[in-house]
């Protein structure tokens, strides 16, 4: 196999490409296929994203702070004071440890759930039809296309049928592209290249079979994929992190440079100062964050899944239980997705056969993308089509909104139209009536129009039939589709699915607001509306938005219910609208004209059943085209952002107070309050309780309403709880110097038992707003906490607990502890009810 001479294929004819790939019209033996994914490699246009474990390893030290603690640990050493170094290395090791074994597990977990909603293409191997994933196609293979299929690799057309292709993410052109077999000059232009197909785009209609060419990074998306793939906008989710990340730098860094300064002025050793500097700066920053989302999101997935929605991107599970608008299609997904034919009318609301016969005609003989209303016309078909042959098509398209064929029966050659309505009525000049005459359409046309507005105030849609006679046309254009004959009105039904009614109203009181966006007339959608508990819904229609600026769209979008005779283009830009409204936004769809409105959402979902282009721009896949699912994973989302911020609330309060605590002792302690290596191993087993988080029960009012990110109250919060903690570590301070008279060694014990104490059974007080024994925690969290409680209150009594600098201390100490520790879980259950008394979210 040749691949030198490939790279300019386009001037290659099928038959001369299919001998250098080594391949035939029927494609490659699997065994072949096989050998040659060994030697190419996985089809992907760039690398391999997913992390190895040496990678995540080394994340989990990339800290500066860890790095800062690494480098002072190794002055430790060159001075020759090894304990200290010995210590820090090893927390940190084990610190390090804890998270990549948490976030391997998320990655792992992640990778298997996405593994169900791989993209798939259709291949011919051992010359039979087979489903394969689009990463295991190699050259040589020969591809079925049809409407809505994702091209997997660049490929060469072998055969094509009315084939169209939407190839804007390479050419910028929005308009589709007709393609068809040929051999083109070597020095023809990307654009020009009418006998190729490019990896990334797809099929709009028509269907195709195709030679697979190049794959991976040396197809033209994959030579320009670093150009293309721009970062994807920040999650609301991301944004937080990102707000909270900011606010604990600022604070860590004012703290370290104050208590430095203030060791360094008492004249304590400068090594030692830095090394109890940085053991702070530690123990404020919650290091475990990144592997306790990781952990969440990945329990949260793994919760999601067995309630039949798959999370393909982590981050968008926060995402969804913050998200206050749904943006959802119509068929399928609030009704029942199986249309049905209800009548065929001529213009004055008669039933028609010839509508009918017209109108099956024109479905069964077209060759675009599959639809419901094509579906209902086959089975409702008791005509013989045998004798029309097939000429010509135009294929459907979501500007003219028609479809047109061309056939002949011996009789002449028939164009025959059907599509909306308004768009059929627009290229129509004639109209037959009930007597077989032919008149003008505009002596009919109010009769027309007061027969649609009846039938969609019935909640049912209209499609229009036409046609024309074509003497001697064996091909049809689009500049054809004028002075037709209007034939009449297809009128279909899709109910509501049963239950329907009862999951919009879940949703509002979840705090979600549905809005539909459908193609549908303003009518039939607004009815639909009044059937699925939408009370007077609001409607606006795709040619009021045409003519609205985007300013007075954002000050509109929040009051509309329905968005009625909606143009594809016109999705992504109500989302957007929507956004910069200030809403957390999902969107639902499944269709080709869909993906760009998926990708601008916060949340873009789909279902496992939809095109390959919809499929691939979702963040979440359902496995049930159905809003109970929806339902569900709204309320999985959210437990899994509110477990999230139990962690930043516990770590931010807890690590905030025992930090200013240090630094208050700092000032009138001869000695440093607690070595460095001691901060860290507080800090290590206050965190180990709190890796429970993810499988930790939420509060059922939590849940009800959505949630985001603010920084101000994560502040409020460690503001008022830090220095609730520094009172009862001030207590004990007092208790350790003036009762115990305890010296360096002695204090540093009995402050951290008392701090490992306190802050592990404070996480049982503050992970709930109720009182804390009304809400009952996970049997990990309660676990955890019980074991680290253990440890701190025997380490000392242990020869391990020598080694951390610690010593027994008094037996008389241990009621004073309970005393401190008691009075400390009563102040901070009255504090959190007069917090959120008074300071609600």
């Amino acid at each position: 196999m040749d691949q030198r001479d490939l790279g300019r294929f386009w001037g290659l004819s099928p038959e001369e490409a299919l001998s250098r790939l080594e391949s035939s019209p029927q494609g490659l033996r699997s065994e072949e296929a096989l050998r040659r994914l060994k030697l190419y490699g996985p089809n992907l246009p760039s690398k391999e994203r997913r992390r190895g474990i040496p990678s995540l390893l080394l994340n989990q030290f990339r800290s500066p702070i860890i790095l800062i603690l690494v480098f002072a640990a190794s002055v430790s050493f060159f001075l020759h004071d090894p304990s200290d170094g010995i210590i820090i290395l090893s927390i940190v090791l084990i610190s390090g440890l804890l998270g990549f074994w948490q976030e391997k597990g998320a990655a792992d977990a992640a990778a298997g759930l996405l593994s169900l909603v791989k993209t798939k293409a259709r291949v011919l191997r051992d010359g039979k039809p087979v489903e394969a994933d689009v990463e295991a196609l190699v050259p040589g293979d020969v591809i079925l296309l049809a409407a809505g299929s994702s091209v997997p690799g660049d490929c060469l057309i072998l055969e094509s049928t009315d084939l169209y292709m939407d190839e804007a993410v390479l050419t910028g052109e929005t308009f589709p592209v007709e393609k068809r077999p040929g051999v083109l000059p070597a020095d023809t232009p990307l654009s020009g290249r009418t006998n190729t197909l490019f990896m990334g785009t797809h099929v709009v209609s028509g269907e195709a079979r195709a030679l697979v060419v190049l794959t991976g990074r040396d197809t033209e998306f994959g030579k320009i994929s670093d150009r293309l793939r721009s970062r994807a906008a920040e999650t609301e989710f991301e944004r937080g992190v990102s707000r909270f990340g900011y606010m604990l730098m600022e604070v860590t860094l004012i703290l370290v440079l104050f208590i430095f300064a203030v060791n360094v002025a008492f004249h304590r050793p400068v090594l030692d100062s830095l090394l109890f500097s940085l053991a702070l700066a530690v123990g404020l920053t919650p290091q475990l964050l990144p592997a306790i989302i990781s952990v969440n999101l990945s329990h949260g997935a793994r919760r999601m899944a067995q309630r039949k929605v798959i999370v393909k991107v982590l981050a968008s599970i926060e995402n969804f239980g913050s998200m206050n608008v749904l943006c959802s299609d119509k068929t399928g997904t609030l009704t029942r997705g199986e249309v049905h034919l209800d009548s065929a009318l001529g213009p004055e609301g008669r039933p028609d056969r010839r509508v009918l016969h017209l109108g099956c005609l024109n479905a069964a003989l077209e060759t675009g993308f599959p639809n419901p209303i094509d579906e209902a016309l086959r089975r409702e078909c008791d005509f013989d089509l045998s004798a029309y042959r097939k000429l010509d098509e135009i294929p459907y398209d979501f500007l003219r909104k028609r479809l047109s064929i061309l056939v002949e029966n011996g009789e002449g050659a028939l164009m025959v139209t059907k599509g909306a309505l308004d768009k059929v009525l627009e290229i129509c000049t004639h109209v037959d009536t009930s007597d077989g005459e032919t008149k003008d359409l505009k002596e009919a046309a109010e009769e027309i129009h007061r027969l649609s507005e009846e039938k969609s105030r019935q909640g049912l849609r209209l499609l229009g039939v036409a046609y024309r006679r074509m003497r001697d046309k064996t091909a049809i254009s689009t500049e054809e589709e004028k002075e037709m004959t209007f034939a009449g009105l297809l009128v279909f039904h899709d109910p509501p699915k049963p239950g329907v009614e009862e999951t919009v109203r879940r949703l509002r009181e979840l705090g979600v607001e549905l809005k539909v966006i459908t193609g549908d007339s303003p009518l039939t959608a607004g009815r639909l509306g009044e059937e699925i508990g939408m009370a007077s819904p609001r409607v606006l229609t795709g040619t009021d938005l045409h003519h609205m600026s985007d300013e007075a769209l954002l000050g509109k979008v929040n009051e509309v219910d329905i968005f009625a005779s909606i143009e594809p283009n016109q999705k992504e830009r109500i989302i957007l609208a929507l956004k910069k409204a200030g809403n957390v936004v999902g969107f639902m769809g499944d269709g080709i004209n869909d993906a760009p409105a998926l990708h601008a959402a916060d949340v873009g979902i789909s279902v496992d059943g939809a095109v390959d282009v919809a499929k691939e721009a979702a963040q979440i896949v359902l496995l049930e085209k159905d809003l109970e699912v929806l339902v569900q994973g709204v309320m999985e989302g959210r437990k899994t952002f509110n477990n999230t911020l139990k962690y930043v609330f516990m770590a931010t309060s807890a690590n905030f107070g025992n930090m200013f605590s240090m630094a208050g002792a700092s000032l009138f302690l001869p000695f440093l309050p607690m070595l460095p290596g001691q901060i860290l191993l507080t800090n290590l087993l206050t965190d180990f309780p709190e890796m429970g988080i993810a499988t930790d029960n939420v509060d059922q009012e939590l849940v009800q309403a959505p949630r985001r990110w603010d920084v101000k109250f994560i502040r409020r919060f460690m503001l008022v709880f830090g220095p609730l903690s520094s009172l009862f570590d001030f207590l004990t301070f007092g208790a350790l110097m003036l009762l115990l008279h305890a010296d360096a060694s002695g204090f540093r014990t009995g402050w951290f038992m008392e701090s490992v104490v306190s802050a592990s059974l404070v996480v049982l007080i503050i992970r709930t707003r109720k009182p804390f024994f009304r809400s009952r925690p996970g049997k990990f969290l309660a676990v955890a906490t019980f074991l680290v409680i253990l440890t701190a209150l025997a380490l000392p009594f242990t020869p391990l607990g020598e080694v951390f600098g610690f010593r027994k201390i008094p037996p008389a100490f241990l009621p004073v502890l309970a005393l401190i520790v008691l009075l400390y879980a009563l102040g901070a259950e009255l504090t959190k009810r007069l917090f959120y008394r008074h300071l609600p979210t």
